[in-house]
């Protein structure tokens, strides 16, 4: 538990101080004076000022955040001392940089994360069903099927007519397989590049955990990739999951609409840790994954036009740069407390309904 623990700390520091990385740098590329680089949320447990930055520690572990010089200025017109290093002072174009960058190393790091997966291969969905285990005594077993077969067709009489079945997915076996229970029927695999074809029967009546033939098959295959290829692979895999992200979250927003419930598809710190564990045993490179989905997810929600996120601050400026009239301040500040609270609640809220699923079991 302890390390599990420890290893759920590890993961998050690394979430959020690249991503909060990502806004400090480009605060100070922007010429924008950086106050504070705080992990987790205030109240502050300790602080260290180095430069003209404060950084650290808090008592909410949660986030984190970069506090930016005027980034919340009510009265802008009365800062005087450095007014070139505000973030109010400086171009749209310049404070979207700075809003978008903690989104955009999050993006990287899932990136740089799956690149190096697909550097030790990656399973792939396929057209090949191949043999992975067979039940003594089963069907497959006295037909002589072992591990390691590719299942390619089946032929079967119907009406008197010969039918051949192309299988192409663990369904196709399941579903043509069950049209010829207790009826035999003849079964055509490769094994080490030669073509066979054995009389099997499927059973009606199997044991609970096996099928009619007693084998468990899949079409997933172990790919490599050169490391030429990887970036694009790792590339074209994290756009994909952002696409099932942005799906997700746009399910989640229409059931909170509608006042349905999200069952199980929000998932808050008790469970996050609890998938922490679970990867845990799996070994790093499950470690790893987990770290890559979790960063390319917290790239998405915080690029969301909700008030507090990364995404609400960015609609403001955006706004700005098309009107060229600002915000009022002080109703803008006080939008982003109340969206801080909402989400604070929420968070509040997920966590107890995780509580209660472990407990309940």
């Amino acid at each position: 538990m302890f390390i599990t623990i420890l290893l759920f700390v590890i993961i998050l520091a690394i979430l959020v101080l690249i991503h909060e990385f990502g806004h400090f740098t480009a605060a100070k590329l922007m010429g924008i004076r950086v106050e504070e680089f705080g992990f987790g949320l205030p109240p502050r447990i300790v602080g260290k000022k180095i430069g003209e930055t404060i950084y650290s520690l808090n008592w909410l572990p949660i986030g984190g955040f970069v506090r930016l010089y005027g980034e919340d200025e009510e009265h802008p017109e009365k800062v005087k001392t450095g007014r070139s290093r505000t973030f109010f002072a400086k171009h749209p174009w310049q404070r979207a940089i700075v809003l978008t960058a903690g989104v955009l190393m999050n993006f990287l790091l899932g990136w740089f994360i799956f690149t190096v997966l697909f550097t030790q291969g990656v399973q792939v969905e396929t057209t090949t069903v191949r043999v992975r285990s067979v039940s003594p005594d089963s069907p497959a077993y006295q037909a002589g099927i072992k591990a390691g077969d590719v299942i390619q067709r089946i032929r079967a009489l119907k009406s008197g007519k010969e039918v051949v079945y192309m299988i192409k997915s663990p369904q196709d076996l399941i579903e043509d397989t069950q049209k010829y229970l207790d009826l035999p029927m003849e079964l055509v695999f490769e094994r080490e590049g030669i073509e066979y074809m054995v009389t099997i029967i499927p059973r009606s009546k199997a044991p609970n955990d096996e099928g009619a033939l007693g084998v468990e098959v899949s079409n997933f295959e172990m790919q490599y990739y050169s490391l030429v290829q990887t970036p694009k692979m790792a590339l074209v895999h994290v756009v994909d999951l952002v696409k099932s992200i942005v799906v997700g979250v746009a399910g989640i927003v229409w059931k909170l609409i509608t006042f349905q419930g999200l069952t199980g598809d929000v998932a808050g710190p008790v469970r996050i840790g609890k998938l922490v564990g679970e990867a845990r045993r799996f070994g790093i490179l499950a470690v790893l994954e987990l770290l890559g989905v979790l960063s390319v997810n917290l790239a998405v929600i915080n690029i969301l036009p909700f008030p507090a996120l990364d995404g609400g601050r960015l609609l403001f400026v955006v706004i700005e740069g098309i009107t060229g009239k600002k915000a009022n301040p002080v109703w803008e500040r006080s939008l982003h407390q109340v969206g801080m609270l909402v989400l604070l609640l929420l968070i509040l809220l997920i966590t107890v309904n995780d509580v209660l699923k472990l407990t309940s079991g």
